[in-house]
């Protein structure tokens, strides 16, 4: 597998414990709690494979950028979170910095 689909299975697990985190009403529920350390080990897991192909700064940039973005979504989607206008530019902000890394080098050489 390319780093770009280890980054992509991290962002995933990523998405599956900080929903597993709120589930987890701090750590009091068993099967919430497995998903944050599941999900969350496997993120980590993920993301050191995904460093084998990508740089650090590009990799970092998407995941942790791409984390926030689909983890407010998720925030929405699930447990019925705002999601102002703000917010919805701030993760538009994030999105164009990725873009920006990846395409102006982003640590590449």
């Amino acid at each position: 597998m390319s780093g770009w689909g280890y980054l992509a299975l991290a962002l995933i697990f990523e998405v599956v414990g900080a929903v597993s985190l709120k589930a987890s009403a701090g750590f009091t529920r068993f099967w919430p709690t497995v998903g944050v350390v599941v999900g969350y080990g496997l993120t980590f897991y993920l993301v050191a494979l995904s460093l084998r192909d990508l740089p650090l700064s590009l990799a970092y940039a998407v995941w942790a950028g791409g984390g926030t973005a689909l983890v407010a979504l998720a925030g929405w989607l699930f447990y019925r979170e705002a999601l102002t206008g703000m917010a919805v530019l701030g993760v538009a902000l994030v999105v164009i910095g990725i873009a920006l890394i990846r395409g102006f080098g982003g640590g590449e050489g």
